[in-house]
């Protein structure tokens, strides 16, 4: 990528994969095959520089007990509050792997390792403050954050050591890599983004990172002020949404750190016209030429009903761009 002055585009995508097999969200998010399958078929109708699979930020809350709430096409939804206090943090278990829907998450991987052989493959994951605040509902997590800080801390620890042990068992399936969805850290400061996301981001990335398998992070509550907490994660790239500003962002990174961004996937990519697509696309890869470390890629995981015309011009635009770049 970066002695190349080809731009590679690795949207996060699966969705419209489920609606190519003619499948639905609830079947795909429950059955380990369904959910491979899509991402199958979309890898061989679109050519993106790698794979991915559902960003599903509700697996590790329904690990631990957490109500979840399925429809028939659309994400999950987490209900309510596991934990409410410190006596319930403390008594709170480690769930296992065996526990909710991982496992079927886990057999998506390993048969999609198991059909892609020709580019990277990246499981998804939520990260440990993000996944605090779906267990202890957020703003009491972010209130608790100034009044119980050693409560956080001690959920914050639980919910790391799970994610560690998912991802490890991601990495054993034969993928490439994992993107970690950390959207509440974003939220916070980038002071309270060091001491209550990045540390133990850093724990999880120092467990399972290695030249065999890499850690995106992705944080699409940064508008900006939170990108310094991002890069000492020690992630081997940075994926940012659709609210911050994808060249400051790139300013603020390392020029050998490969950053992800951030077309709107619902307000280009699900609810614009394929002209608009083309435009906002073919905008930001002008904004962002100098840049040798920046990828192509939406701004969140695109959602359910994203038309194929879309889709088309999102790399339309990257190929008339690149026979320009080229040229």
């Amino acid at each position: 990528m970066l002695q190349k002055k080809k731009r590679l585009a690795i949207p996060i995508m699966t969705h419209p994969g489920i609606e190519l097999i003619g499948s639905t969200v609830l079947k795909a998010v429950t059955d380990g095959q369904t959910h491979a399958d899509a991402i199958c078929a979309l890898n061989e109708a679109y050519p993106a520089a790698a794979v991915t699979a559902i960003m599903d930020l509700t697996v590790e809350a329904e690990a631990f007990g957490a109500e979840i709430k399925f429809t028939e096409n659309e994400i999950p939804n987490v209900i309510g509050r596991l934990v409410t206090d410190a006596d319930e943090v403390a008594a709170l278990e480690v769930p296992g792997l065996d526990k909710g829907r991982v496992q079927e998450y886990l057999k998506a991987n390993r048969i999609v390792a198991s059909r892609v052989k020709d580019k990277p493959i990246y499981g998804g994951c939520i990260g440990p403050f993000s996944l605090a605040g779906r267990l202890f509902d957020l703003s009491e997590l972010m209130m608790s954050m100034y009044m119980e800080p050693e409560t956080v801390t001690l959920l914050l620890d639980k919910c790391t050591a799970f994610i560690t042990a998912y991802v490890q068992a991601m990495k054993e399936t034969g993928i490439s890599g994992v993107i970690m969805a950390e959207p509440a850290a974003g939220l916070i400061s980038n002071d309270d983004c060091l001491q209550y996301c990045t540390v133990y981001v850093k724990k999880i990335i120092d467990a399972v990172q290695d030249d065999t398998f890499k850690v995106i992070l992705h944080n699409c509550g940064n508008t900006g002020h939170c990108t310094d907490a991002m890069v000492q994660s020690g992630a081997w790239a940075l994926h940012f949404g659709n609210r911050a500003d994808m060249v400051e962002a790139l300013q603020a990174c390392p020029p050998e750190l490969p950053v992800l961004g951030n077309i709107d996937p619902v307000g280009i990519m699900q609810q614009a016209s394929p002209e608009q697509v083309y435009a906002a696309v073919s905008e930001l890869l002008e904004k962002t030429s100098e840049f040798d470390n920046y990828i192509l890629s939406s701004g969140c995981d695109v959602p359910p009903h994203t038309s194929i015309a879309n889709i088309q011009a999102f790399y339309k635009a990257l190929n008339d761009y690149n026979e320009k770049r080229l040229a």
